[in-house]
């Protein structure tokens, strides 16, 4: 029997996904065949077509629960698992918490890129009263705080996003710049290595590391 003939029915809904940009169609046959434990499984296979099909799949149906795997695969050998895992954890990250407190964090993030960035944060104080271990409700404080010069106060929500989601990437790099603005390029540069470490593909972090390594090997930072 061929190596493609035991691969999980998951990636033929896959290969048929890659052909016919369906996602509702992929998310409900993997919904209707698969749990949210076995794709977990299957995100560790080595095959990296069932690990690409197994995390596409947790991006379109995993509830938070599923943070931890899909955090693990942003440093799959795969590049494609990495990609896909890098979409996948941002989707669950904002499934935490009740309904009602993820159309409150939509709300927020709406505010955010709206620019409004004190309704923003008053919205997300309000919110960490009743959802104080809600990680991406810090972190988009975090980025409204940082819009509004308010460094110290970034930072500290920041910090209290990846100590609730130690895979939260986007929190080390916002910490970093953080830094960046108070003049600690030596803080910066442990926050940006930080954010390597959990995502690897972030390029523009990486050129930042490199920058301030030279700086401060130089004496100049």
């Amino acid at each position: 029997m061929s190596s493609s003939r035991r691969q999980p029915s998951l990636v033929c809904f896959y290969r048929q996904y890659l052909e016919d940009h369906d996602p509702i169609a992929f998310a409900r046959l993997s919904a209707r065949h698969y749990t949210q434990g076995t794709l977990e499984r299957l995100a560790e296979h080595p095959e990296p077509a069932v690990r690409r099909a197994a995390v596409l799949a947790l991006g379109f149906l995993g509830d938070y629960s599923a943070n931890q795997s899909l955090g693990r695969r942003l440093q799959d050998d795969d590049r494609t698992v990495r990609a896909l895992a890098e979409t996948a954890i941002r989707e669950v990250w904002f499934r935490d918490g009740d309904p009602d407190q993820r159309h409150q964090l939509r709300v927020i993030v709406r505010l955010n890129t709206a620019q409004r960035y004190q309704e923003a944060c008053q919205r997300a104080t309000a919110l960490l009263e009743t959802a104080s271990t809600f990680a991406e409700v810090w972190n988009q404080r975090a980025v409204a705080h940082f819009a509004l010069g308010e460094y110290h106060p970034s930072i500290r929500d920041c910090h209290q996003a990846l100590e609730l989601n130690p895979y939260h990437f986007p929190a080390a790099t916002g910490m970093g710049h953080a830094y960046l603005r108070l003049e600690n390029p030596v803080a910066a540069l442990e926050c940006f290595r930080r954010a390597l470490r959990l995502n690897p593909d972030l390029e523009a972090v990486r050129v930042q590391v490199a920058r301030l390594t030279r700086l401060i090997k130089e004496g100049d930072a």
